[in-house]
């Protein structure tokens, strides 16, 4: 069984950067994607992020050069880069994997 821990939120005052991570319990395989998802209150879950076992990145229109997704496979860890955050961009932030999703780390990004 798979287990996500995500960590790395927090408050942070618009323009700034923060790195979320995803630590995989068990093996990573490569063979995997690896997702990223955010909910704001009132609103429905939506991907923010995605990696492809290839590599491939996608990303949401409202984050596309700001936020970078990574994978480091010996590590089992995923990573999501959020750079020049905005007020909008506050959200419960939850990776998933294998059909399994993590607990969720709280990103709030304000002044």
């Amino acid at each position: 069984q798979v287990q996500l821990v995500e960590s790395g939120g927090g408050l942070v005052q618009p323009g700034g950067s923060l790195r979320l991570s995803c630590a995989v319990s068990g093996s990573m395989s490569r063979f995997n994607t690896m997702g990223w998802y955010r909910q704001a209150p009132g609103k429905e879950r939506e991907l923010v992020a995605a990696i492809s076992s290839g590599g491939s990145t996608s990303y949401a229109d409202s984050v596309k050069g700001r936020f970078t997704i990574s994978r480091d496979n010996a590590k089992n860890t995923g990573y999501l880069q959020m750079n020049n955050l905005k007020p909008e961009d506050t959200a419960v932030y939850y990776c998933w994997y294998r059909n399994v999703w993590g607990q969720g780390t709280q990103v709030t990004v304000s002044s």
